[in-house]
Parts: structure tokens; sequence; C-alpha cells
């Protein structure tokens, strides 16, 4: 459980950095390619994958001393 939030975590921030610079106009080639809307979303996926990272790092961690 533990490892696939993680995995979840790294794909959604992965996947917000190419929504972003598609969003930005960075990355071409794409009909998402200088949209604004998807410059707003890329950093929301990449804050929930952080979010995802962070509480399945710490749930490893509560409850075992040392």
């Amino acid at each position: 459980m533990r490892a696939g939030l993680i995995v979840a975590g790294v794909v959604l921030v992965m996947i917000g950095c190419v929504f972003t610079l598609q969003g930005l106009g960075y990355l071409a080639g794409s009909p998402m390619t200088g949209v604004e809307l998807w410059a707003v979303i890329g950093p929301i996926l990449v804050v929930i994958g952080i979010v995802l990272i962070v509480q399945a790092a710490r749930t490893g961690r509560t409850g075992h001393p040392g």
C-alpha cells in the first residue's frame, strides 16, 4: 500500500510537470500547448502528488520506535 502511494505520487508529480510545461508553451506538439488551463492544473497535480508521497513516507514510520 505504501509503495503504491509513493508510485502514484511520483506519477502525479511527473504528469503535473508535463501539464505545466505544456500549458506555459515550453513543450510543443500538443493541443494542450499554450492553454492556460493546463498551466493551472499542472501545479495542482504536483502538490497532490507531493502530499501523497509525504503521507506514504509518514505512514511507514509511525508506531515503530528507533
